[in-house]
Order: structure tokens, then sequence, then C-alpha cells
């Protein structure tokens, strides 16, 4: 058994695979081909979103794997710029109708703010109340059985407090950018109180990771690459970590998670501070 076969259990007691491959940034063109390279590597958890532009071909991998469509959790999510209840349902036909795939395993808000209003305070009441709303219409979904799990991404802890105000459902998950040098001590702390579980996207930092010498030190020790490191560390702090990759040789690399660090490793890891933060987080450091 490898990591790739392991779950975690989410507060609603649905199995979530702890490794999934990501498909952010990943051209259209190029994501069947990626996706069944990972679901070769022994990948059983893939993620996309309406956003991506490649829900379609991430669907027709998944059909055209021969694997069990009850053995491959996808997920996906809902435009960070849609925050209207009809628009959440209209946008999850969509992908619904995109990946054509019977069911969604997962399904995520994918932002508290549209994309070109992160970090704007004066807007934080506002999208409050819209979350609230769309979180209305995710919880109908979820009840019509076309999706197993809904959950959020890139929420910091106000988001989550202001949603949890009014759910009936807590999310499943909490998807956010988290790394080694970058672990979101507040949201971690307070999704892991509630139950939520952390996904975390970006686990390479987008490749910076790659040539940090105290990283590099580390997975030489264990005869690791400083990819492989990156992703078992997530593993270890009990987070669910995203790599993605189109080159076959990566995707296996990702993949081979055959090794454990140790508690005096994971503190040094766990005490590293990224300075270089980020392209790509909502700028309210909570």
């Amino acid at each position: 058994m490898t990591k790739l076969d392991e779950t975690y259990t989410l507060n609603n007691g649905i199995k979530i695979p702890k490794v999934a491959f990501g498909t952010w940034q990943m051209p259209a063109e190029k994501t069947r081909q990626s996706v069944l390279d990972a679901l070769q590597a022994g990948y059983r958890h893939i993620d996309t979103a309406l956003a991506y532009g490649n829900e379609k071909e991430v669907g027709q991998a998944v059909r055209d794997s021969g694997i069990p469509r009850d053995q491959i959790y996808v997920t996906s999510k809902l435009p960070g710029e849609t925050k209207t209840y009809e628009g959440a349902k209209k946008d999850f036909e969509e992908t619904f109708n995109n990946l054509d795939i019977d069911y969604l395993d997962l399904y995520l808000v994918h932002a508290p703010f549209p994309w070109a209003e992160m970090g704007k305070s004066e807007n934080i009441e506002k999208y409050d109340k819209a979350n609230q709303e769309i979180w209305k219409a995710l919880e109908e979904i979820q009840a019509s059985g076309k999706v197993k799990s809904i959950g959020v991404s890139n929420f910091n802890v106000h988001d989550l407090e202001s949603l949890l105000s009014t759910a009936k459902v807590t999310p499943a998950v909490d998807q956010i950018q988290y790394y080694v040098g970058y672990t979101e001590p507040k949201i971690t702390k307070f999704a892991t109180d509630k139950d939520i579980l952390i996904e975390a996207y970006s686990p390479l930092a987008t490749g910076r990771m790659l040539s940090n010498p105290t990283v590099e030190r580390i997975a030489e020790k264990y005869d690791a690459s400083v990819a492989q490191l990156a992703i078992e560390f997530v593993v270890q702090n009990g987070a669910l970590p995203l790599p993605k990759a189109t080159q076959k040789a990566h995707i296996l690399d990702n993949a081979k998670l055959d090794f454990e660090i140790s508690a005096e490793d994971m503190e040094k890891l766990n005490s590293l501070k990224d300075t270089a933060v980020d392209m790509y987080h909502h700028g309210r450091q909570e």
C-alpha cells in the first residue's frame, strides 16, 4: 500500500485519498493525458475547477481510464466570481455536464471573493452574505446526490466563521495555499478544531521550494527529491497535498512517497518561514 492508497476521513464519514493530482494552469489539450498518466501512477484523487477550463478533459480521462468510477475521487470548484444562489446552481450544472461522470465527490467554493476584489476589506460584509447564499445552493446540490461532499477554498478564519454562522452542513475541507514555510497556522488550527480538512495547493510553493538549501539537505538525507519531501511534509502535518505536473516523469516521481520524515526534521521544516509570499493569496492574513 502506498501513500496514494491511504485516506483521510472527512467530517461526514466519507473517505478521501490523502494525495490529490492538481490540474490548475494545465492546458486543456494536455489534461486528458496527464490525468491518465496520474491515474496509471496510482493517483485516485483528481482536482479541477470550472475556472481551469479543463473539466471536460478530466472527465474524459476518468471515463477512459478503465478504473471503476467509485475508485476515483473527483473535485471541482464554483468560480470565485459567482456569488449568487442562482449563479451557483447554473455553474454547477455546467461543471456537472463538463465532467459527465455521474456525480462529483467534492465541490468547493473556489474563493470567498471574486479574484479581482481579493483583499479589499470594504467588501467583506457584502461577500459574507453572498457566501452564505451560495452555500445554501451547495447544500441543496449535495442533498440531490450529485455531490458527495461540499467545501471551500481560500477561506480564512473570518470567512469560515461567517459561513458556519448560517451553514447547516459544515464544509468538509478548506483548500488553501500551504507548503513548507507557509502553513497558515491560524486557518489550520481553526479548521482542525471544526473537523475541516486542510487541502494544500501549491505544496511545492509553485517551484520555489525546489531550491531551498535546508529543504535540499533534508531531502538528500531521505534519498528523496525535494518535491517528494515537500509533498510528504504536507501529509505528515495531516493536510492533503495537491501536487501538479504535466510531464510523466514528474508525475511518477511525485507519487513515490515511501519514506517517513523524522519528528526532528518535521520540526525544522515547520519552523521555516517563506519570505516571498505570494501570487495567489487573498491578502487578509488571519
